[in-house]
Order: structure tokens, then C-alpha cells, then sequence
């Protein structure tokens, strides 16, 4: 259930803000709201909310702005954008910008319903006071913070979660389903988009670095190779 949680949503058309305020309120959440991506990106880094629903086009800074700014100054607040694309590169694109999962409009309430909560579960059920540690990887459960060498890394959401359960496999393999099922739960979605996750990852872990650790074990799934 969305009670008692907060939920930004950043959307210039004032008649879909008025429904998407009916709806959450509904639900019990209290939402704020912003009609341009400036203020949405002010609002989202002086405020703590359980989730951010963005729209792509907007005012000032679209969504893929307001996303991307929100990942470079260290926000990790779960994004979902409302939009109109989805072609894959349209959603790599979102991915790069630290954007965690879509619904395409229009869209009926249930799914996002559905998919507000899962982005709130997984992030908020990882927090933990402890430290995680691989190799030269240090993964801060309480804060999301992702270290590498001693180097901060920049990961969005969904590659932070990827990282997680590859780190607490402590070197083993992880199935490419059991990523997928740590990410969507259930509600797979139809296009293969954990690939453009691990793509995400790979860059974020390893490009930076003389040693690979991600590694891509065929036909079965992933596993981190410490160093």
C-alpha cells in the first residue's frame, strides 16, 4: 500500500496532476507536486520522498535532465518516468540517466500502482546499517553509497540492486533469473532491459579500472571476480 508514503510527482499538464493527486491521495500517500523540472530537481534534493514519478517532457528541464542531475549530485530516490517512448534505445538512454523504470501513457492506475510500489519496496527493504564487502568493493547499505578502490562509483537504482545481490553472492554465480526477479519481481517486463542494466553496471564497476570484475557467466548468469 502507498499510505503514508511520499511520493514527488513532477508534471506540467495540470489536468493529469489533479488525477494523479486524487489517485495517491486515495491510496494515502502525500504527494507533492511540480510543474517545471527545475523545481522538481529543487524539491527532490531538499526533500526526502519514498519515490519520484517524472515526465519527460517539461519546462526549464525535462525529465532525462532531471534525472541525470539528480543521480550526479548523489540522490538515489526510485524514478519512474511517465512517457510516450519506448524504443530500446529510448529506454537505454533512460537508464543512463538514473532513470528506474517506465510507464508509457497512457497508462491505467493499477500498474502504476504496482510499479510505485515495487520501486519502493526494493529500495527501502535493502537499507541496512551494515557494510558489504568484495575485494576491493565496498557497498554502504545504509546511505547507497558504492566504492570501489577507495573511488565512489555512480550507479543508478536498478544497477545498485544488481550489485547488491552479486555482492552477497560473494563470488558465486547469480542467475539471470534470479536479477530479474530481484528487480521486477513478478511483473517481468517484456523486453530484455536487464541487459542494458548490466551494460550500465559494467561501465559504472569496471571501465574506470584495470580489472574486470563483473563477470558474464554464458547461458547461466553473473558473478563478481574479486581483485
Amino acid at each position: 500500500m502507498l499510505a503514508g508514503k511520499r511520493i514527488l510527482v513532477v508534471e506540467d499538464n495540470e489536468e493529469l496532476q489533479g488525477i494523479l493527486a486524487d489517485f495517491l491521495e486515495v491510496k494515502g500517500a502525500e504527494v507533492d507536486f511540480a510543474d517545471n523540472g527545475e523545481l522538481g530537481l529543487e524539491l527532490a534534493l531538499e526533500h526526502e520522498f519514498d519515490a519520484i514519478i517524472l515526465d519527460v517532457m517539461m519546462p526549464k528541464k525535462d525529465g532525462m535532465q532531471v534525472a541525470r542531475e539528480l543521480r550526479e549530485q548523489g540522490s538515489t530516490t526510485p524514478v519512474l518516468m511517465l512517457t510516450a517512448l519506448n524504443g530500446q534505445e529510448d529506454l537505454l538512454m533512460g537508464f543512463e540517466n538514473g532513470i528506474d523504470d517506465f510507464i508509457s501513457k497512457p497508462f491505467q492506475f493499477p500498474e502504476l500502482e504496482v510499479r510505485l510500489l515495487a520501486l519502493i519496496k526494493r529500495f527501502r527493504g535493502e537499507v541496512a546499517l551494515s557494510r558489504l564487502q568484495f575485494g576491493d568493493l565496498t557497498i554502504d547499505q545504509k546511505n547507497h553509497q558504492v566504492m570501489r578502490d577507495s573511488q565512489p562509483l555512480t550507479v543508478t537504482h536498478a544497477t545498485y540492486q544488481i550489485l547488491l545481490v552479486l555482492t552477497k553472492a560473494q563470488g558465486e554465480v547469480v542467475s539471470r533469473e534470479t536479477l530479474i526477479h530481484q528487480l521486477w519481481g513478478e511483473d517481468i517486463p517484456d523486453k530484455d532491459v536487464l541487459r542494458s542494466h548490466i551494460y550500465l553496471l559494467r561501465n559504472a564497476l569496471d571501465k574506470p579500472f584495470e580489472h574486470q570484475m563483473l563477470v558474464t557467466v554464458p547461458k547461466v548468469g553473473f558473478k563478481l571476480v574479486a581483485v
